[in-house]
């Protein structure tokens, strides 16, 4: 399934020449919290995610990368601060707008167990359309892209109800994409996939980089993953950013020293940084109590 990166088919010149820019995105000085909490839990932050490439956000647990992302996506309000879509601030857009510009794939995706994947799909297109409206040509393309890209097609007709984690999570693409959106946010999508689903959603975001100009933000869990599939980075800890650039930037053992509190080996690959965790670190700089390697984060190893 993957692909080599090949800086020739980045969003910038790629040879398929659907090299238009995509949708700027860019957060400045935002300060994001929760009734629940003292203290923000983003302060202060800037962000300007490139158009048409794939951006990741990645941290430790609580470093604040999911809630960095519902400020961009516009589903947390700002204490301070601004998000800017296309230079324009994001509460200028009304509802089915944004829609049209932006669509959101949240871990509090919902749906009655009883809808087929088709009709989930199809509420991607609510932004298309008038409340009197019925189902157009475009829509009925739009939702075949989506079913394909997501490779669900063999789930068109199940109840929702009835597949696995991994299948649900496909439809639940499906249905974003079917949006059209020139902004796509995905909140954590391979958590709690096994590994074969893993890989299916990575396979849908890169030829989403490949084959659209979409412009694509991502919080991975697996700093290993974000750096085979990101074009940026962007590593966050305590709600406040460490570092953003690409993967061979950002993945060094320096930084998962600092950001993750590990101790690791970085190995340069076609595929972008491969990351063999040693061991943990505790407290003082040098202090640690193993000396066996852990399981690598790629699968190897143990």
């Amino acid at each position: 399934m993957a692909r080599e990166r090949d800086a020739s088919a980045r969003p910038e010149e790629r040879a398929d020449g659907h090299g238009r820019d995509g949708a700027t995105l860019t957060g400045e000085e935002l300060v994001l919290s929760y009734p629940s909490t003292d203290e923000p839990v983003i302060d202060g932050a800037s962000v300007s995610v490139r158009p048409g490439a794939v951006t990741a956000l990645v941290g430790p647990n609580g470093s604040g990368k999911s809630t960095l992302l519902k400020g961009l996506a516009d589903q947390l309000a700002p204490d301070d601060g601004s998000v800017l879509v296309d230079g324009e601030a994001i509460q200028s857009y009304g509802a089915k707008e944004l829609a049209r510009k932006m669509g959101l794939l949240s871990q509090e995706s919902t749906s009655p167990d009883s809808i087929t994947v088709e009709d989930l799909v199809y509420h991607g297109r609510y932004p298309h359309r008038g409340f009197f409206e019925s189902v157009t040509d475009e829509d009925e393309r739009a939702v075949d892209r989506a079913i394909d890209l997501a490779g669900c097609g063999h789930l068109r007709d199940s109840e929702v109800g009835q597949l696995s984690g991994g299948q649900k999570q496909l439809a639940w693409i499906a249905m974003v994409l079917a949006q059209e959106t020139d902004v796509l946010l995905l909140d954590e999508p391979t958590t709690f996939l096994d590994l074969h689903h893993q890989l299916e959603v990575m396979e849908i975001v890169e030829t989403l980089r490949q084959d659209s100009e979409i412009t694509v933000v991502v919080v991975l869990h697996d700093i290993q993953q974000a750096a085979r599939l990101a074009d940026e980075m962007v590593a966050l800890k305590d709600g406040a950013i460490h570092a953003r650039g690409t993967p061979e930037e950002v993945v060094t053992e320096e930084l998962l020293a600092e950001v993750f509190e590990i101790e690791a080996e970085v190995d340069p690959t076609p595929r972008g940084p491969r990351i063999e965790p040693l061991r943990p670190r505790y407290g003082g700089d040098d202090e640690t109590r193993s000396e066996t390697p852990v399981a690598r984060s790629d699968g190897g190893g143990g």
